[in-house]
C-alpha cells in the first residue's frame, strides 16, 4: 500500500502535468484560433496560456474514494430476525 506522501506526490504530479497540458492547449488555441487586438482572452498569448493552465489545473478529478468497506474493519453480522 502506498504511503500518504507518495499519494500526495502522485496527485500533485498529475496536477502539474495537466496544468502544462492546459497551458500548451491555451497557447495552441491562441496560435491557431485566436484573434488579434479586440479579443481580451485570445488576443494575447500570455492571457490565453494562463487561462489554459488554470483550466488544466482545475480539470484534475482529485483522489477517488473507494465505496468498498474498509478491509481492516470486520463485518458485523446483522442482528435482525425474520
Amino acid at each position: 500500500m502506498a504511503t500518504v506522501g507518495t499519494v500526495i506526490r502522485i496527485i500533485w504530479l498529475q496536477r502539474v502535468a495537466l496544468t502544462l497540458v492546459g497551458a500548451a492547449a491555451g497557447f495552441a488555441y491562441y496560435t491557431f484560433v485566436g484573434c488579434e487586438g479586440g479579443c481580451p482572452l485570445t488576443g494575447n498569448p500570455w492571457t490565453s496560456t494562463a487561462y489554459g493552465a488554470l483550466v488544466g489545473f482545475l480539470v484534475h478529478p482529485g483522489q477517488k474514494r473507494s465505496s468498498a468497506p474498509n478491509a481492516s474493519t470486520p463485518h458485523q453480522p446483522s442482528t435482525e430476525t425474520k
